[in-house]
């Protein structure tokens, strides 16, 4: 079931450790359930753990998740070599994809060879919910922060670029984001960047951005915009999620 119109949910979140199951979803995958408008049948959710090199533990765990969720959960590998036939046809038909983080500079590479770009385009465009966490959040910007290259991080700035800004994930937890953010906005090489603490979500309907929401409380989000050569942040206060 499309959503009404394009919809992103970007977050530095989506997990949290479980009762009998290694995770469970929490608010953010659940809200991303809610914006497609799925009702009457069990939501449909494809997961894509390119970043990490399709890692089988993390995936049956999710599917795990999702039975508690009470979700009709998909795993897209791509490797070795991509698990289904109609990758496209499939996409097309969920409610939710999202994407797990890891290498967001592997990712795009991968899916690139693949022609991914251009599917998630048209998947985009045809209201399925694209979302995802850390790297699957940076890819459908036009770039961001990254450890994909080592433990220094470094800016990436070949993301899908489906919206239009830069993105800075884990701008609470990991010291070295929010200065490298500030500094790539301030030379140029990232346009405005909007970022999230973790547990954070950003919502866009086609290429705006209408709201911030959180699964954890104290939690902000952050538009870093350009002024001369510095850079100036404004947060946004997020909407509380209720716990699932």
């Amino acid at each position: 079931m499309p959503s009404d119109q394009p919809t992103i949910l970007a977050t530095s979140g989506g997990y949290r450790f479980g009762d009998r199951t290694r995770f469970e979803f929490d608010g953010l995958v659940h809200h991303a359930v809610e914006l497609s408008g799925v009702t009457g049948r069990r939501p449909r959710v494809t997961v894509l753990g390119t970043a990490s090199g399709d890692q089988r533990g993390m995936a049956d765990d999710l599917h795990e998740a999702a039975r508690v969720a009470g979700f009709d959960l998909t795993n897209l590998h791509l490797f070795p070599m991509p698990n289904l036939d109609d990758v496209e046809g499939h996409l097309l038909v969920q409610d939710v994809v999202w994407v797990n983080g890891g290498s967001v500079a592997n990712l795009l590479a991968v899916w690139r060879v693949h022609e991914l770009d251009a599917v998630f385009r048209r998947v985009w465009e045809a209201g399925v919910v694209l979302s995802g966490v850390s790297a699957g959040s940076i890819c459908w910007y036009l770039g961001g922060t990254t450890d994909s290259f080592g433990p220094e991080l470094r800016a990436v700035t070949d993301g899908l670029g489906f919206l239009p800004y830069g993105n800075g994930v884990h701008y609470d937890s990991e010291g070295r984001r929010r200065p490298l953010v500030h500094r790539l906005v301030a030379d140029g090489t990232l346009p405005t960047t909007h970022c999230t603490d973790d547990g954070v979500g950003l919502v866009y309907r086609g290429t705006e951005l209408v709201e911030a929401v959180t699964e954890a409380d104290g939690k902000g989000a952050y538009v870093v915009t350009r002024d001369g050569d510095q850079a100036r942040e404004e947060r946004l206060e997020p909407r509380r999620l209720p716990t699932p």
